[in-house]
């Protein structure tokens, strides 16, 4: 059934499935409107099966239609990559869009622009600050062909349709006002009991740290009290300095005055950091590089090296919460 079609009627699809309009994908491909619907009809003709119908004034995927997009998309992404890889003989250059959350283009992208910049200078990097829901919805859009994202082990996000590669995890620990009366480690889940009644801080950009709150308390057998939120790590932690409220931070943050970082043993929860892409773009050279660059910076310095930003050791934090 698809051995002859060709792949912009594939990509017209693709579009439409990602854009949910004629017009935004006449817009996006350069094509008129009635060309769009032109090359639908041809595409369907071609396949022999209905792929869009008409509500009202607009049209969307028929079931058989969006099982074609899922095909679709690797083939596209195929034909891409061997394209990019023809055009400079395999060698990564061009530009790559790249959206991630901030701890992740402080800590590993800015040095990899930096470094990429003498080994591969024709390789330029477009990065953009985006939360792991705003990552996604960009590759949704194509309007990013690499994101950088982070879930919880208590608290994993589906990634389904995507090319996914975990690069590393990190320990997370509760961040408690220095002052605070606590056991030095809460090792047991029951000894999590003595945060109850405390306030918590959590991302105001998600809600995945909503949840993994509700879950860490679950296991002493309360509910915490979110009623701060925040998305600069460093205002996280300027609200648990000033005794407004605790929070759960990556384990690699500098001391911070007015604060202490408490280990959980007994209650292991870690942070993974994932690169997600569409389905086939994982094999460009450029994509590849970047991917396999930031990965062997976040395990470096995440496992005990030193980051290469110049400034505070650990973590630089100053624009995210996690």
């Amino acid at each position: 059934m698809m051995g002859g079609v060709d792949t912009r009627l594939l990509r017209v699809l693709v579009e439409l499935s990602d854009r949910g309009t004629l017009r935004a994908v006449a817009e996006a491909t350069g094509y008129g409107t009635s060309a769009v619907s032109q090359q639908l009809a041809t595409l369907t003709r071609e396949v022999g099966a209905p792929l869009v119908e008409r509500t009202g004034r607009t049209v969307r995927l028929t079931p058989a239609g969006r099982r074609l997009v899922t095909h679709a998309r690797p083939i596209l992404a195929a034909v891409d990559a061997a394209r990019a890889a023809l055009a400079r003989g395999g060698e990564p250059g061009g530009a790559v869009h790249v959206a991630a959350y901030a701890t992740v283009l402080s800590g590993d992208l800015i040095p990899v622009v930096r470094d990429l910049a003498v080994s591969h200078p024709g390789l330029q990097l477009l990065l953009q600050e985006r939360e792991p829901p705003e990552v996604v919805r960009l590759l949704e859009e194509d309007r990013v062909d690499l994101g950088f994202v982070y879930d919880y082990d208590l608290v994993p996000r589906g990634f389904e349709g995507y090319a996914v590669r975990q690069l590393c995890e990190t320990p997370m620990v509760l961040a408690v006002p220095s002052e605070r009366s606590l056991p030095a480690e809460i090792d047991e889940p029951g000894r999590l009991c003595a945060l109850a009644g405390q306030s918590w801080v959590v991302n105001s950009r998600g809600p995945a740290d909503d949840e993994l709150a509700v879950r860490v308390c679950a296991l002493a057998a309360y509910q915490p009290m979110i009623e701060h939120r925040a998305d600069s790590l460093d205002l996280v932690l300027d609200l648990v300095s000033a005794d407004l409220g605790v929070a759960l931070v990556p384990d690699f943050l500098p001391a911070r005055p007015g604060v202490r970082y408490v280990p959980m043993p007994g209650v292991p929860v870690r942070r993974r950091m994932f690169a997600i892409t569409r389905p086939g773009r994982e094999h460009w050279p450029a994509v590849s590089l970047v991917i396999d660059r930031v990965a062997a910076h976040a395990s470096a310095w995440r496992s005990g090296g030193q980051p290469l930003v110049v400034g505070q050791p650990g973590d630089q934090g100053q624009h995210d919460h996690q």
